[in-house]
């Protein structure tokens, strides 16, 4: 079956998703049109509005709809510590925990030399304005366990301690309800070296 020019920049376009490929590209594209056009309609117009409307808050850079997000907006949040995560989605996942009440800054990505992503890429300089503030006493790097935010976490570490402000990294070791025996060796050997 010859695919209609609509249907194929549908496709390519769903093929932008991380994780996508051609296949489920589309198979999501025929089920919106086969199944639910209503479903097509709505998603169109969220993301149409998304993309209007959302922008990056002025001093954490998270995704908001006003000038400054409601997180940065809070009084009851403790503007001494700083926590600075790779995505928005970090950010999300560590206030689902409710285990953190202080700010945050987001990087929008890390380090990555070899695709060509730099400090400049990343706003670290807006990180580094935004923690000499005077208000912030710590710096809490929850980047990826990735080499990339290993690196980036290192960068923004060595910048930092050189103004003196206390800069402490996520803990790494073995996951709660697991067995050692089944953990991978470089999480039980971080486990050792960061245990407490």
């Amino acid at each position: 079956m010859a695919a209609t020019q609509s249907l194929e920049l549908l496709i390519q376009a769903l093929r932008r998703l991380p994780g996508v490929g051609a296949k489920s590209a589309a198979r999501m594209a025929f089920h919106l049109l086969q199944h639910d056009r209503d479903g097509a309609q709505a998603l169109s117009r969220a993301l149409a509005q998304a993309v209007e409307q959302v922008r990056h808050c002025a001093r954490c850079h998270t995704f908001t709809e006003a000038e400054v997000c409601a997180v940065c907006l809070d009084p009851e949040r403790d503007a001494t510590r700083l926590c600075v995560v790779e995505t928005p989605a970090d950010q999300a996942a560590l206030e689902r925990t409710g285990a953190f009440r202080g700010l945050y800054f987001v990087l929008m990505g890390r380090l990555s030399p070899l695709d060509g992503i730099g400090p400049a890429d990343i706003g670290i300089q807006a990180l580094l304005d935004r923690a000499r503030d005077g208000v912030v006493q710590e710096v809490i790097l929850a980047t990826n366990f990735t080499a990339e935010g290993e690196a980036t976490a290192h960068v923004v570490s060595e910048a930092l301690r050189r103004d003196g402000l206390a800069v402490t990294r996520l803990a790494r070791g073995v996951p709660v309800g697991s067995e050692l025996e089944f953990v991978d060796l470089g999480t039980i050997a971080h486990a050792l070296a960061d245990r407490r």
